[in-house]
């Protein structure tokens, strides 16, 4: 896993929104959570999930 600091001051309302829509960018099975401390995003995580499956594999 890795973190990318960002410097926040100054940041307004849509350049964290697209940093939200980058984060859910091509996200297909996973979650976005997104912290808030005194009313300022201060952190924004993606998690991803992959399931490998067998080909030929019919369990559920």
């Amino acid at each position: 896993m890795t973190a990318t600091l960002r410097n926040l001051e100054g940041q307004d309302d849509a350049t964290i929104l697209r940093e939200i829509q980058s984060a859910l960018n091509g996200l297909k099975f996973g979650s976005v959570e997104i912290t808030v401390h005194n009313g300022q995003v201060v952190q924004i995580e993606r998690k991803e999930k992959f399931r490998l499956q067998q080909s030929g594999s019919k369990n559920a």
